[in-house]
């Protein structure tokens, strides 16, 4: 997976298209990811005890990783994310302007 917890990424299909936010979670094995505070949906909530009031809760829910693009922090774009090797280690660059991520 080429996004890590932490980066900040553009929506780029769905309800929210255009929004920005960082990934709280990422989701492996389904290519998934969690952005904080956006793709919400309601949730309804029981009451928990006698008396209480039942509530509805807006929860994120996943969004899968095709319909994201990674912002790069030095030129402020949605970019592509490449792989290279820098000193025998693995490093993530954006293809725009080649800085590593």
């Amino acid at each position: 997976m080429k996004m890590k917890k932490g980066d900040i990424v553009k929506i780029t299909t769905g309800k929210d298209k255009g929004k920005t936010g960082k990934i709280l979670k990422t989701l492996i094995k389904k290519d998934k990811i969690l952005i904080e505070g956006l793709n919400l949906y309601k949730k309804h909530v029981r009451p928990k005890r006698e008396g209480e009031k039942g509530q509805m809760v807006s929860v994120p829910r996943p969004i899968d990783i095709s319909n994201t693009a990674l912002i790069c922090s030095s030129c402020n774009q949605a970019t592509k994310i490449g792989h290279r090797f820098e000193n025998k280690k693995k490093v993530r660059f954006c293809k725009k302007c080649k800085t590593t991520i």
